[in-house]
């Protein structure tokens, strides 16, 4: 081999390990990057938004599930069933009957928040349970006893003796994305410590009413995978973070339909407090009614778009008064959590206690006002 051959070989192969590691470092730099967004003209005019993802960014829940597990509890309770039976052939036709008590057995999930024992679950769970049984992830089991309940959210705090427990740490629910990834643990079914995995389908979703009971729902829904025996269990994101409570889906069957339903982190960790601390809950008002802001209200209140909730009444002398709002104004935040709906404005004010104070955020006749206020 001539002399000029062996360079040019000798030249390929520098190059081909230079090149092979420029690609290298070029990928590796790319995967490690955050991504990054960039904006597509097209000739009509119309933009898109694309973005690069890294190899860091396909979902991967192994972290959140390995991390929180231990800290979601099975909840077995028994509910007493009375019953009546008629003391004889006779009694069956007049009516006369006798009482008797029995015990019906339920199940469902909840979510150890402090090391000392105190959990969350809802309280459709325990609510009426005349006795409380938590099993941990580890299969040791422990009686229960409830600390406090508000129906009105679906949040029930119990306590187990026990220490040095495993926990989840709360998120802030109101920093939630549409579209981002979130697991649901709990016992569907008896199933202990069951993972399913979805996306945040819709945030601030309420249900109707027909009780007419004081309800303050602002659910996270999801299309993560729940049936009975999830509710109280934890909805957890990529982090490991607690983002919501499971409590609630949507069918005709009673099975899983592809809706789930989820109270905000942020709720709950409010209610929570107020149980632990005072047994009750410390619920504040702001003394408006409302209604939600559509396409053609937001034009004859000259928005720039539907925002916000419309005030129909202001109670005289209430902190709505007190703060100056008036009838006419369109609310669009309370402090930094924007509003645009009944359920998006209870959310916000349930995690305020009477006393705390806040800036609201109204448009009046077209401009923008901040009005501070203390509930």
């Amino acid at each position: 081999m001539s002399k000029s051959s062996k360079n040019i070989i000798l030249t390929l192969a520098v190059s081909l390990v230079a090149g092979g590691a420029s690609a290298y470092f070029i990928t590796e730099r790319l995967l490690s990057q955050a991504p990054e967004p960039t904006i597509l003209q097209i000739q009509d005019g119309n933009s898109y938004r694309t973005v690069n993802l890294g190899a860091s960014e396909y979902p991967d829940f192994t972290y959140a599930a390995e991390s929180c597990v231990d800290a979601v509890v099975y909840v077995k309770v028994a509910v007493p069933v009375h019953a009546t039976r008629p003391n004889s052939i006779f009694d069956f036709f007049l009516g006369g009957a006798s009482g008797s008590t029995r015990e019906q057995y339920g199940s469902g999930s909840g979510v150890i928040i402090r090391s000392d024992g105190y959990i969350v679950t809802n309280n459709h769970v325990v609510g009426d349970a005349s006795r409380i049984e938590v099993t941990l992830n580890n299969n040791q089991s422990y009686p229960a006893r409830i600390i406090g309940t508000d129906p009105a959210t679906d949040v029930a705090i119990i306590k187990i003796d026990a220490g040095n427990l495993p926990t989840v740490a709360f998120a802030d629910s109101d920093q939630l994305r549409l579209g981002e990834w979130v697991i649901a643990i709990g016992s569907p079914y008896d199933l202990r410590s069951t993972i399913t995995a979805g996306i945040v389908s819709a945030k601030g979703r309420s249900m109707p009413n027909y009780s007419r009971e004081l309800k303050i729902e602002s659910f996270i829904q999801t299309d993560a995978a729940v049936n009975p025996g999830n509710s109280g269990g934890a909805l957890v994101n990529k982090a490991g973070q607690l983002v919501g409570v499971n409590t609630a889906i949507i069918s005709q069957t009673g099975s899983y339909a592809g809706y789930s339903f989820a109270i905000p982190s942020n709720m709950v960790h409010k209610i929570a407090d107020d149980l632990i601390e005072f047994g009750s809950v410390q619920r504040a008002m702001l003394g408006v009614t409302v209604a939600n802001v559509d396409a053609n209200m937001a034009s004859q209140l000259k928005l720039s778009a539907p925002m916000g909730v419309y005030i129909n009444e202001v109670q005289v002398g209430g902190p709505a008064d007190r703060a100056g709002l008036r009838s006419g104004d369109v609310l669009i935040s309370v402090n930094t959590a924007k509003v645009n709906s009944f359920a998006t404005l209870q959310e916000a004010i349930s995690q305020f206690r009477p006393g705390d104070s806040a800036e609201l955020t109204v448009m009046r006749d077209g401009k923008e006002e901040i009005l501070p206020v203390t509930f």
